[in-house]
């Protein structure tokens, strides 16, 4: 699909710009086109079908259709709903605390937390472009089942008393609002959120595929094998740990995922070092902290942190 562009790439690399071939600069700037254009294209066709798809679904037939559902098929509904909802955890909270109002049980609102920044449709575009379509369902699979069981983990343990803001409960039941919309206005409304979306994380794709080019071209595969490959057991946790105090979003990060493991790091170490990145963030603590108790989001972050954990096991030992 991109060889035309890798050819492109190569003829300016290194007949226009005039740089050696297979030199540590040659390989990190033709790496860098090739990527960040394959990534653009990827990131803004399957955010429109995405987001073409979400016209259909609205915030309020979403609420409407979780109230009172049971534990465990709530937990799997927000999951699901997780995936077209927005990308960034952050961006996520205010729906969270939006489900809390409509009285959706907390447990089923935490599914939705969890699965909004890991199963987003930047991930899913940049997983199936890099890795083919059996590891993005994969993935997919293993993200929601962390963020269906952590939600349903968290209901059970009854921590409502841990919320610190008061949320006014919404008045009445909820209504299925219905928007009506024609073909043209669904197109219009799904490009107006594709370039907003576009010019928020470009940014992340220029820093993520200039990282991933300079280790492309300037880290040894053999350094790469020795730290973060092999199959020793603390790789997983320490992609994990290094992970956390890093804020970014699936398309600054899965470069590196491409590159770190085309250089030896094993896949599933990779996805842990991502998913921690993605669903664990500092930031989100921050934000969190404003309404959750210190022992909730500790909870949060260790129960989501153990679903990581297995993920990039089960990964390193079925790939």
């Amino acid at each position: 699909m991109f060889d035309w562009w890798e050819k492109l790439s190569g003829t300016i690399t290194f007949e226009l710009v005039g740089l050696v071939p297979k030199s540590q600069i040659g390989e990190a700037v033709h790496f860098f086109l090739f990527d960040t254009l394959k990534i653009f294209i990827l990131l803004i066709t399957i955010i429109f079908a995405v987001s073409f798809l979400r016209t259909y679904f609205n915030t309020e037939k979403v609420r409407v259709y979780l109230q009172g559902k049971s534990e465990f098929s709530g937990n799997v509904l927000a999951s699901l709903f997780g995936i077209i909802t927005p990308f960034c955890s952050c961006s996520a909270i205010p729906l969270f605390l939006g489900f809390l109002q409509a009285r959706i049980p907390m447990g089923i609102t935490f599914s939705f937390l969890i699965s909004a920044p890991l199963n987003n449709e930047v991930a899913i575009a940049l997983l199936f472009g890099l890795f083919g379509w059996k590891i993005t369902a994969i993935y997919i699979g293993f993200g929601l089942v962390v963020a269906i069981l952590g939600g349903y983990i968290i209901g059970k343990m009854k921590l409502e008393q841990y919320i610190l803001i008061p949320v006014t409960p919404m008045q009445g039941e909820l209504e299925d609002v219905k928007i009506e919309l024609s073909a043209a206005q669904r197109a219009k409304e799904a490009w107006d959120y594709t370039t907003d979306i576009f010019k928020k994380i470009y940014l992340y794709v220029f820093i993520g595929v200039g990282i991933g080019a300079f280790i492309h071209g300037f880290v040894p595969a053999e350094f790469i094998a020795k730290y973060a490959g092999g199959d020793a057991w603390y790789a997983v946790p320490l992609a994990v740990l290094l992970g956390i105090p890093m804020y970014s979003n699936a398309a600054g990060v899965l470069p590196l995922v491409d590159v770190l493991t085309s250089k030896g790091m094993m896949l599933g170490t990779a996805l842990a070092f991502m998913m921690s990145i993605t669903a664990l963030s500092l930031p989100e603590a921050m934000i969190l902290k404003r309404i959750l108790h210190v022992k909730l989001i500790a909870i949060f972050f260790g129960i989501v942190g153990f679903g990581i954990l297995l993920v990039g096991y089960v990964f390193n030992y079925i790939l």
